[in-house]
């Protein structure tokens, strides 16, 4: 009989346990031009409070399809206010959750082997040797909608439209130059500022009155099975020290530590 009662007391202990560790880590959608910035903050919320962060990078758009189809996220990080706006509006969010953690920025990015001249902005754009520019999908990157409305600005959409190569998100643009496989892109800076293309390219950037504000928020989902983490990790985000990161990244953050 003691040794079922030992048994039966591992076994129910083992299932404690499976659940604490469940309950340690929570599902992030980012948007893709986090990629390096929610990185570092993860690693640093791992640290102090030994919980994990499992980050998917994606188009906001994308995202935004997904979670309205169940899909079992935690947290969304969007690249504008409009869609974590749309799942409040629609209950699909924690009460309360909703936080403007950044605005980010747009810049041309080139290799640093390129012959290309920064300093003429995006006129760039229109020199013969750029046979592809490459650009996030306007249809559900909202990196690709300010890039788009910034080359309307400057009245050069029209004619560089068809040179374009559509990334799915943000970070695939970024990749397309890198590679070689467009000669020119606008990107997010925050990616520009990455291990993984600050020492491979140039950028100039874009003035910022030239597209609306890339504001960015985002929300604890309701769906969430972990909310407690959810909440600490957002707490976490909020706090001074992070924006200082998100800063670090080319980032505007206002209000952070509030």
């Amino acid at each position: 009989m003691n040794v079922r009662k030992l048994i039966l007391i591992a076994v129910l202990a083992a299932g404690c346990v499976s659940q604490i560790c469940f309950a340690q880590e929570i599902t992030v959608a980012a948007a893709a031009d986090l990629q390096f910035a929610m990185q570092d903050v993860a690693a640093r919320f791992q640290k102090e409070t030994g919980k994990t962060v499992q980050l998917i990078y994606g188009s906001s758009g994308n995202f935004f399809q997904q979670i309205q189809n169940g899909a079992p996220f935690d947290m969304f990080f969007s690249a504008n206010l409009d869609y974590p706006k749309k799942l409040e509006a629609a209950g699909l969010t924690e009460p309360g959750s909703y936080y403007e953690y950044a605005k980010g920025k747009i810049v041309i990015w080139v290799r640093s082997e390129s012959k290309l001249d920064l300093s003429s902005g995006m006129k760039v754009l229109l020199d013969p040797s750029v046979k592809k520019i490459a650009v996030a999908n306007p249809q559900h990157a909202p990196y690709g909608q300010a890039a788009v409305a910034a080359m309307q600005t400057e009245k050069i959409y029209e004619r560089v439209k068809d040179k374009f190569v559509l990334g799915e998100n943000i970070s695939q643009t970024a990749s397309f130059v890198v590679s070689g496989s467009a000669d020119a892109g606008i990107v997010a800076l925050s990616l520009t500022l990455s291990p993984n293309m600050k020492d491979k390219g140039r950028y100039a950037a874009i003035p910022a009155d030239e597209y609306p504000p890339i504001e960015q928020a985002c929300v604890i989902l309701g769906s969430s099975k972990n909310k407690e983490a959810a909440r600490q990790f957002l707490s976490f985000v909020r706090t001074a020290a992070i924006g200082d990161v998100l800063k670090g990244y080319g980032f505007d953050v206002h209000g952070a530590g509030k």
